[in-house]
């Protein structure tokens, strides 16, 4: 008997592989992928600092790998695996691309625009809404996040006590 019936725990294994990857190159771990009917259309991790560009988030540039693999801009009846609840631009851009669900790992009670500070992805004031999975892999989505922050506020304060001392 299996214990992800919907196969959600292996596409975020695949976004956290992504994460991993930012992590490593000194992003915020953040990863993504898109699926549709069995299929992999996109995947990407956070390239911010990298890019050097807002907007070049996990979510952002998974959504424009898939609509590239497809050629069409409408995603309809893909879900994206984030690892981390997207905030109002990722959200406002699933929408745009007529995405099915919404599969994250760990809330995002800052910035996060799927269910913690507001709800983008399922306002019934706009033209789509999207179906929304909470909490797949959350402990490791939510410690790989963790373990990122500390490790940049102990190397800030490192950086704070050489330039004081």
């Amino acid at each position: 008997m299996t214990t992800d019936p919907d196969g959600h725990e292996r596409w975020m294994r695949l976004a956290i592989e992504e994460a991993q990857a930012a992590a490593a190159k000194g992003e915020v771990p953040v990863g993504a992928v898109i699926v549709c009917d069995g299929r992999m259309l996109g995947r990407d991790q956070n390239r911010v600092l990298r890019q050097r560009d807002p907007t070049a988030h996990a979510e952002m540039l998974a959504i424009r790998a898939a609509t590239q693999t497809l050629g069409y801009e409408r995603l309809t009846g893909a879900t994206l695996y984030a690892t981390l609840e997207p905030c109002a631009m990722c959200a406002g851009a699933i929408v745009l691309a007529r995405i099915g669900c919404l599969v994250y790992g760990a809330d995002d009670a800052k910035t996060g625009a799927c269910g913690s500070l507001r709800n983008i992805v399922q306002d019934a004031r706009l033209n789509h809404r999207v179906k929304v999975v909470r909490g797949v892999l959350q402990p490791e989505c939510a410690e790989m996040l963790r373990v990122f922050f500390r490790e940049v506020r102990h190397k800030s304060e490192e950086t704070e006590r050489c330039e004081s001392g």
